[in-house]
């Protein structure tokens, strides 16, 4: 099996990849288009260099690898994507060898989580109209919603919200989904050292998540175009 789990950055995406490579049967990959992203915009992230050294910029061949034998020989395959690494182009077709899952988040909890490590999001850069057309592009494709699971009810149950999920993946739950060793994982991208300070500090998920965050007056314009795109997807999302 391959799990293609899609997100916008900031979204519990790091937590939720160590949580399936601790299961001991899943084999994982971590943000494998984000070099060919960079390449292809130009756009400039921190550790850019290191990480269009650390990876293949074609697409095709990253696909090519993502739908191929399964690593290490793992029965499952969690693939780790930021929405927005998907550029117009693309060839998608190899989407229909995974199980597409999205992950949702509201974005004033991603935005302030974002700005922390880069100022001036855009709204591409957060991924949320991204998200939307792969989920739509996937639902065409099944006829039906895919699988979609919203990041505060991890948060606010995980044992209860990861077995929901396995159920719908129609793979087993076990609680070692909940803990994972602390300093992060060998299939961490190169990127971690910026990204992933809390998530190496952890030993599973944090508890559950306050009241949402208030922003700088900036980033109201872009809260307000991104809660649509979230909003749309609340309804499909497994409830607890």
């Amino acid at each position: 099996m391959k799990i293609a789990m899609w997100s916008g950055p900031r979204n519990l995406s790091t937590a939720m990849m160590y949580s399936f490579a601790a299961r001991g049967d899943c084999a994982v990959v971590d943000e494998p288009f984000y070099a060919a992203y960079l390449a292809q915009t130009g756009i400039i992230h921190p550790m850019n260099d290191e990480i269009l050294a650390s990876q293949p910029t074609d697409p095709a061949q990253v696909a090519a690898t993502l739908i191929g034998s399964n690593p290490a020989q793992k029965p499952i395959f969690y693939q780790k994507h930021m929405t927005h690494h998907m550029l117009p182009g693309m060839d998608l077709s190899w989407m229909a060898q995974c199980e597409n899952v999205f992950l949702i988040r509201h974005p004033a909890r991603v935005i302030a989580s974002y700005a922390r490590k880069r100022e001036g999001p855009s709204l591409s850069d957060i991924g949320f109209p991204q998200q939307a057309a792969l989920f739509q592009r996937e639902a065409d494709r099944l006829g039906r919603p895919p699988i979609v699971i919203d990041s505060v009810d991890i948060r606010a149950d995980p044992a209860v919200a990861l077995a929901k999920l396995c159920a719908a993946l129609h793979i087993p739950f076990t609680e070692n989904m909940l803990h994972w060793p602390a300093g992060g994982h060998a299939d961490d991208g190169i990127w971690a050292t910026h990204w992933y300070g809390a998530v190496h500090r952890s030993t599973g998920f944090e508890e559950a998540e306050g009241p949402l965050p208030a922003l700088r007056a900036e980033y109201a314009d872009l809260l307000a175009q991104a809660l649509p795109y979230y909003e749309a997807m609340v309804p499909f999302k497994i409830t607890l």
